[in-house]
């Protein structure tokens, strides 16, 4: 049987797991996009943070594409991949997939590119590490 690339979630653990309750939807009951980036953004951040080591923010965010509604109950899962560094910068692949309640099959619904910079103390950028090259097998 062939499986269509959005009906297999990414690899490891999500970053974040939340069930999408009825004070997420709008007046249609349909979830809202802004609360779904919003759990983006903190699988994101996530990730940022415990890369750099301590605070970023996110700046900037790319290519934050919709395929398929949420509904209350869904079970959604959001994984987060660091994708490249720079000297201040990291950016980060967001994938948030659904899963009704009662189903075992996931659906990918959202996308997009997270930008974040480290920044210190004095809320001014700071380095980040590189990222480690892969180790040779």
């Amino acid at each position: 049987m062939d499986v269509h690339p959005d009906e297999m979630p990414p690899e490891g653990l999500p970053a974040v797991r939340v069930i999408a309750m009825p004070a997420d939807t709008n007046p249609y009951g349909d979830i809202f996009g802004g609360w779904l980036m919003s759990m983006m953004d903190s699988a994101a951040g996530s990730v940022a943070s415990r890369h750099s080591h301590g605070r970023a923010v996110t700046i900037a965010v790319e290519g934050m594409t919709f395929h398929r509604p949420v509904v209350v109950g869904d079970e959604v899962s959001v994984y987060a991949t660091l994708a490249k560094v720079g000297r201040t910068s990291m950016t980060i692949e967001v994938e948030s997939w659904r899963r009704a309640r009662h189903d075992d099959r996931s659906y990918k619904v959202t996308e997009a590119k997270f930008t974040f910079v480290a920044i210190g103390e004095d809320r001014q950028p700071r380095r980040v590490p590189a990222v480690d090259p892969a180790p040779n097998p």
